[in-house]
């Protein structure tokens, strides 16, 4: 099938079905045929930009992606920033409520041997998540086994916990800075990097030049 052949299926569904046929070629599919599978820790107040960017953009690429959660069901996001315009400045972070975003399977079904990557997102969600047992094991595998780690904004917090980062340089919003070295991370104060199995960037704005490194990392093809 070429790419053209995807017009058949409707606007709406082009663009996946399209790249999952030219990327077959690039390594995303295992050995069985069937598309290699990402993995997406979530929780209540994950960032939505964070979040729905890869939830779209790695399925893009032909891989499939497994949201998940401390349980199996549906979970808020929260839009992040800084308000440019407020009457009384914001010192933090404004949390405002978003859309919704569903986990199919819980923390303590994943077998992360079944998967090549893990995708750590941001928001509030990840300063409780890095306590859940079942979580902190599925993040130590990846750190283990050196497989593909990223990380966007405070998904830096669930590397601490699972102690993937530790003589690493990574990034992350600054104010977590402190949490990538307690973790044992070196923190560089730049929009993405990458150290080995390892890439992160400080927040969504990051995602063309932090993306344009990542899927090259998923397919096993190195630059």
């Amino acid at each position: 099938m070429t790419a053209m052949t995807g017009l058949a299926v409707g606007s709406a569904g082009l663009t996946q079905v399209a790249a999952i046929e030219i990327n077959a070629g690039k390594g995303s599919k295992d050995k069985n045929g069937k598309p290699k599978k990402v993995l997406m820790p979530i929780g209540d107040a994950v960032e939505t930009i964070d979040t729905f960017y890869p939830f779209f953009r790695i399925p893009e690429g032909g891989f499939e992606l497994t949201v998940c959660g401390p349980e199996k069901r549906l979970y808020h996001t929260v839009l992040h920033e800084v308000p440019p315009d407020s009457s009384i400045p914001w010192d933090i972070t404004q949390e405002r409520p978003s859309y919704f975003i569903r986990a199919t399977a819980a923390f303590r079904d994943i077998d992360p041997s079944e998967y090549i990557a893990v995708f750590a997102s941001g928001g509030r969600a990840p300063e409780y998540l890095r306590y859940n047992e079942d979580l902190i094991r599925i993040m130590k595998h990846f750190g283990e086994t050196k497989k593909v780690i990223a990380s966007v904004c405070h998904g830096i917090e669930l590397l601490t916990a699972g102690d993937c980062i530790r003589g690493k340089k990574v990034t992350c919003v600054p104010k977590c800075q402190r949490d990538a070295e307690q973790g044992g991370g070196i923190y560089v104060n730049q929009p993405v990097v990458r150290d080995g199995n390892v890439i992160s960037c400080q927040t969504w704005h990051d995602y063309t030049p932090f993306f344009q490194q990542l899927m090259p990392m998923l397919y096993g093809e190195e630059k």
